[in-house]
């Protein structure tokens, strides 16, 4: 075997163990950032497909960060949780409205 090939072999398998590390770490609706939880909006979809399969729905995450409609029937189902209530309330707006 080559020596550029050898060196490639290894380049790339370092690059593997960088990727599995590199992955969106959730918890409760909120991503670790630089050590400290924040509240985005791609983990508060992923708590709101967590919340909506507890309550016996059949939807993925992906589900709800590719369609729009899908999160708001989903919201309609589990909306009033305490858990999802504010990133529902963006789809399914109550109470009064502006002018």
């Amino acid at each position: 075997m080559k020596p550029s090939a050898i060196a490639l072999a290894a380049v790339a398998l370092a690059g593997s163990a960088v990727t599995a590390q590199a992955a969106i770490q959730c918890r409760d609706g909120a991503q670790l950032v630089s050590g400290s939880y924040i509240i985005t909006p791609y983990c508060q979809d992923k708590l709101l497909a967590q919340v909506a399969r507890q309550y016996g729905s059949r939807v993925s995450f992906a589900e709800i960060r590719d369609n729009p409609n899908t999160k708001r029937h989903v919201c309609r189902l589990v909306g009033r949780d305490i858990r999802v209530y504010e990133n529902c309330q963006t789809v399914n707006p109550n109470g009064r409205r502006g002018f």
